[in-house]
C-alpha cells in the first residue's frame, strides 16, 4: 500500500511540477476521506537547493530518508547531468518493487538511472525525440499523458503530471480516493485524450509550390469529394504525374495531404465557433460527424467533443 512518498529535489527543479508532487501527496485530506501521505522531500546535499528559476528551496532532509520509500517521485527539471547518488536512490527504489514516478522532463532523469530500459516511457512532447534519442532503450511515447510498465510511470507534460499522480493513488487506494484529491484540486480525476491534442497545429497550407493554385482551390474547398483523377484533370497532368509531383512538393501523398487539411480545418471550426459537431464534419468533407470522430481520435487522441470543451473559445455573457 503506497503510504511513505519522497520527492527528491535535484538541483534544477521546475518549482511548478515539484510543486504537482506536493499538492497530491504532500497535504493531509484524510478528513475528506482520501488517504494520508507520510510525504518527505529529500536531497542529496540537505541545505538550499537552486530550482530551474533561479530562487532556492531550503531542504533538510538527505537521501536516507528514501530507503524505504514506497514511493519515489522526481519532479521536472533542467535537463542535462544528475547526481549520481540521485540515480542510485532510483535504482534501489525500483530494485525493491518500490514505486518510481517522473513528471514531465524528468523523465530524463529516471533514463539516466537506466530503470527505463525495456520499458515504455513518456516526456513532454517538446522533448520526446530527444529523450528517444538519448535513452535508445526505452520507447517513448509521444501523445500520451502518462504511461505505466512496471511500477514505473512516466507523466507528460505539467497538468499531465497530475494525471500521473491520480493514476497512482487510482491504482493503490481506488478511485474514490482519487476523486477526493481531484475535488479539492479542481481537476478532473482522469482526463480523455492524449498529448497530441495540444501540440500546436501548423497554419492550413497556402502557397509555396508549383501547385500553390490547386492546393489552394483544394483548401476552398475541403467540403467536396476529391480524387487523384479529379485533381490531376485540374492540374492538367496525368494521374502518376500528379501523385509524384504532389508528393515531391508537399512531402505527403494528396490523401494525406487533404485529410489533414480537413483536420485542421475542423481544429479550427470547434475552437472558433459553436456550429454543431455534425456541421463541422460536413464543412470540413467528412461527410458525418462519426467519420470526424474516427480521424480525430486517430489523429489526436481524443473526440471532437472534448476537444471543443478543452479548447472552443466560449463567448462572454
Amino acid at each position: 500500500m503506497l503510504r511513505r512518498v519522497v520527492a527528491l529535489a535535484i538541483p534544477g527543479l521546475a518549482p511548478f511540477e515539484f510543486g504537482v508532487l506536493c499538492e497530491v501527496f504532500g497535504i493531509d485530506r484524510s478528513s475528506s476521506g482520501a488517504p494520508a501521505f507520510d510525504f518527505r522531500v529529500a536531497t542529496a546535499d540537505p541545505g538550499p537547493v537552486r530550482t530551474s528559476l533561479g530562487f532556492d528551496i531550503l531542504v533538510t532532509d538527505d537521501l536516507s530518508v528514501a530507503a524505504e520509500a514506497d514511493l519515489i517521485a522526481v519532479a521536472a527539471r533542467s535537463i542535462g547531468p544528475v547526481d549520481e547518488r540521485y540515480l542510485e536512490v532510483i535504482r534501489a527504489a525500483e530494485a525493491r518493487g518500490a514505486w518510481v514516478l517522473s513528471v514531465c522532463s524528468g523523465s530524463f532523469v529516471l533514463g539516466e538511472s537506466g530503470i527505463l530500459d525495456g520499458r515504455r516511457s513518456t516526456t513532454h512532447w517538446m522533448y520526446a525525440d530527444e529523450m528517444q534519442r538519448t535513452y535508445p532503450r526505452t520507447v517513448v511515447d509521444p501523445d500520451v499523458l502518462f504511461v505505466e510498465d512496471r511500477r514505473v510511470i512516466t507523466g507528460a507534460g505539467t497538468a499531465a503530471g497530475i494525471d500521473a499522480c491520480l493514476h497512482l493513488v487510482r491504482r493503490e487506494h481506488g478511485a474514490a480516493a482519487a476523486s477526493v484529491i481531484a475535488r479539492r484540486m479542481v481537476v478532473p480525476p482522469q482526463r480523455d485524450g492524449g498529448q497530441s491534442q495540444y501540440i500546436q497545429q501548423p497554419e492550413l497550407q497556402h502557397g509555396g509550390t508549383s501547385l500553390a493554385e490547386l492546393t489552394d482551390w483544394m483548401l476552398d474547398h475541403l467540403g467536396d469529394d476529391h480524387s487523384v483523377e479529379s485533381l490531376a484533370r485540374r492540374a492538367l497532368m496525368s494521374e502518376r504525374t500528379f501523385a509524384r509531383r504532389f508528393r515531391a512538393e508537399l512531402g505527403e501523398s494528396p490523401a494525406a495531404w487533404l485529410n489533414r487539411q480537413r483536420l485542421l480545418r475542423a481544429q479550427q471550426l470547434l475552437e472558433e465557433s459553436d456550429a454543431p459537431v455534425e456541421e463541422v464534419a460536413c464543412v470540413c468533407g467528412f461527410g458525418s460527424s462519426a467519420t470526424l470522430r474516427h480521424h480525430f481520435t486517430r489523429a489526436l487522441g481524443t473526440t471532437p467533443q472534448a476537444y471543443r470543451r478543452a479548447f472552443g473559445v466560449r463567448a462572454a455573457p
